[in-house]
């Protein structure tokens, strides 16, 4: 089974600092996407997940190159050597750089700070030495400096005319490669020197920035931040040498974006002719079939706004949502003295309507995290922030937009068309004939969100507010969440949307949470089939346990499936049930990185799937499952079902949790959702012991038929 390399993984575990990992992600970003999905990943990962087969090249950043060491030798670096020889790619940072080569000398004449010894990786067969320019002060920006480095066009391939020879670099601590000259013979290639005078001995090459070919793959290391961008460093009047460093880096920046283009066509990377700048985050329409449903909505909300400066606004525990309407029926406007938590004059009303015991109950709620405070911060960071910079987006306001008279229309929402989507589940509705229907009754629509899977997630105060059914969709993600710690970035053209369900405590037993995952699969199987009469051609497949996999057009066996979705279902408990949010995401209608299911559609001569229609089909399929699953469980039918579309009837796969017996893929149980696998003895025969493993303790990789353990 093919698996396209579409993820730029950037490390940022042990030894990274917060805002070098910043500055890469922001970079490869605009430089990557969204040919590539760029994404950061923990030690753990590295160490325990099957990344490589999808990983087209591995990033670390800034830091402390012995937090990597720590982290890594050993059974990591093995994976990573093993990754780069068998083809893979390499971009080491600063710290990155040190860490990469065969040997770290930093400071060896200061006691306090020295840094010396062998490293694993060995990428760069010889020693970086640091520091390049002298003054460094960990977690201080007192020895940042603008250092000035010439490109060496004759490495690289198709140089435009207009690249520059030289480009002032941010530079913190790095290193020099010593001696890249005279290792050039074994395949070292200096792809940027320093042009000053340095601070150590650099023997023969002055390189700042080299290449080397390792076995099939490719590393690059460095000694400076080519990859910190100028609009993302402070200028502070503290450090007026620094300011006039962000200014030098400022007046070549273009040629910096060059230098770093060809750095990642040298890793054997696509690389965008222009930046992509990243989308800003747009309104949040909240609609419903019936606009009176929206007020209603809304009205049942009033528990939980805060109000500052006369606007309604709910504090969850991630995120701050502004309720922009005028003249609210709901008559939020006359709940502001209930609500406000501002200054003493809410404590002196109180004391003076209710007296002692109510002026006691202010006073304990003053202990607690002020929210009128924590809102007006994100007011102050949301009219400051600027979108050519890096963002955290929790701290910007999310503005809901309620629709209580009438739909969005086409020129508020141009990507989505609320009459068709309402108009195309009302019809799957009354096909499948489901009474009292609740799933997309009401929805929530931006064009550019962080992740609908965050908003409603982690903002539990909120979501514990949002009916079963509930659905938030959005056009571009920019910050997406998969499955453990990986995020996973929306191309254009995708199908995003989370759906609120309330499972209630009483199902455990007949119908545990854990199925949830189960039914959005057959519903996005059976949604895309029941979309109108020759769609159930369509070739979808699932992988366990939460994977969407399909043929693309191209293939000529079938093994050679492509991922186009992926289902997350992330559950919290409160009063008498789970809070489940289901994402799913599929790709609707963009060739890259793997297929879309226009594409396969187009195979069959097909129209085209529609967004609004496509989202209606699913949720109308998953509402039946789910009033299904509610009553019966996980019937032998739902089994049977979900049997005839997944890819692993009796595959054979290595069990590394239970010493690396081969085993026989069975099914999954209807009780507890556990994979069945039948071990296997000699010639492959069944000893008769099953086993059972669960999606939550285990990694998967199937298409290399192994089963580990995740921990």
């Amino acid at each position: 089974m093919s698996t396209k390399k579409m993820n730029v993984l950037v490390y940022s575990g042990n030894g990274s600092t917060t805002e070098s990992v910043r500055h890469c992600l922001y970079t490869l970003r605009r430089l990557l996407s969204p040919t590539y999905v760029v994404i950061p990943v923990t030690g753990d990962i590295l160490i325990k997940e099957p990344w490589t087969a999808s990983c087209a090249l591995l990033v670390f950043p800034g830091g402390a190159d012995l937090g990597y060491c720590r982290t890594l030798n050993g059974e990591g670096n093995r994976r990573i050597s093993q990754y780069v020889n068998r083809g893979g790619s390499f971009l080491g940072f600063c710290a990155g750089g040190y860490y990469g080569t065969q040997r770290c000398e930093f400071e060896v004449d200061d006691p306090k700070m020295a840094v010396v010894g062998d490293r694993e990786l060995g990428f760069y067969p010889g020693t970086c030495r640091g520091l390049a320019f002298e003054g460094f002060v960990y977690h201080s920006e007192k020895g940042a400096r603008a250092a000035d480095l010439k490109i060496h066009k004759d490495t690289f391939d198709g140089v435009k005319s207009d690249v520059s020879e030289t480009f002032k670099s941010y530079y913190n601590g790095g290193g020099v490669f010593v001696d890249a000259k005279k290792l050039e013979s074994r395949g070292v290639q200096i792809l940027a020197s320093y042009t000053e005078d340095l601070h150590v001995d650099s023997g023969e090459g002055n390189a700042a920035v080299v290449y080397r070919k390792v076995g099939e793959g490719h590393t690059v290391l460095t000694g400076p931040h080519p990859e910190f961008a100028p609009n993302n460093l402070t200028k502070t009047p503290l450090l007026p040498s620094y300011s006039e460093a962000i200014d030098l880096v400022s007046s070549t920046d273009k040629a910096r974006i060059d230098f770093m283009r060809l750095v990642l066509q040298k890793l054997n990377l696509k690389v965008n002719e222009e930046e992509q700048a990243v989308p800003s985050l747009s309104r949040l329409h909240l609609s419903a079939h019936t606009p009176a449903e929206v007020s209603d909505l809304v009205a049942s909300w009033s528990e939980i706004f805060t109000v500052v400066d006369g606007e309604e606004y709910i504090k969850g525990e991630n995120d701050v949502f502004l309720l922009e309407q005028e003249g609210a029926a709901w008559g939020v406007h006359g709940l502001k003295k209930a609500v406000e938590a501002v200054g003493s004059t809410v404590v002196s009303a109180v004391e003076a309507v209710a007296g002692k015991q109510q002026s006691e109950d202010v006073r304990k709620d003053k202990k607690k995290p002020d929210k009128a405070k924590l809102i007006k911060e994100s007011i102050e960071y949301t009219s400051t922030a600027s979108a050519d910079q890096i963002l955290d987006y929790d701290k910007i306001i999310k503005t809901i937009t309620p629709h209580d008279k009438n739909l969005p229309s086409t020129k508020e929402t141009p990507s989505f068309h609320h009459h068709a989507f309402y108009s195309n589940i009302a019809h799957y509705q009354s096909k499948l004939r489901l009474s009292n229907a609740t799933f997309g009754k009401h929805l929530l629509y931006g064009e550019v969100v962080t992740s609908t899977n965050t908003l409603l997630e982690k903002n539990p105060t909120l979501l514990r507010h949002l009916p079963t059914g509930f659905t938030l969709t959005a056009t571009t993600q920019i910050a997406g969440r998969g499955r453990g710690n990986n995020v996973w970035v929306a191309p254009p053209g995708a199908l995003m949307f989370s759906t609120v369900i309330h499972h209630s405590f009483a199902l455990s037993q007949t119908a545990p949470v854990i199925f949830i995952q189960y039914l959005a699969a057959l519903a996005i199987v059976r949604g895309i089939k029941q979309y109108a009469p020759g769609y159930e051609n369509i070739p979808v497949k699932l992988k366990w346990p939460n994977d969407i996999y399909a043929l693309p057009p191209q293939a000529k066996t079938a093994a050679e499936v492509v991922k186009i979705g992926g289902i997350l279902v992330n559950s919290s408990y409160s009063g008498s049930s789970y809070d489940a949010v289901c994402g799913i995401g599929l790709n609707l209608s963009n060739a890259l990185p793997t297929t879309s299911l226009n594409l396969l559609a187009s195979q069959h001569n097909l129209r085209p799937f529609t967004y609004e229609k496509l989202l209606a089909s699913i949720l109308a399929q998953f509402e039946d499952l789910y009033s299904s699953f509610t009553h019966n469980g996980f019937s032998r039918d739902m089994e049977g079902e979900y049997y005839d579309s997944w890819l692993h009837t009796d595959q054979i796969v290595t069990l590394e949790t239970h010493e690396g017996v081969r085993a026989k893929i069975k099914g999954i149980t209807r009780d507890w959702g556990l994979l069945l696998a039948e071990e296997l003895g000699w010639g492959d025969r069944p000893t008769g012991r099953v086993v059972s493993l669960q999606s939550d303790s285990n990694s998967f990789d199937f298409f290399k038929g192994l089963v580990r353990r995740k921990v």
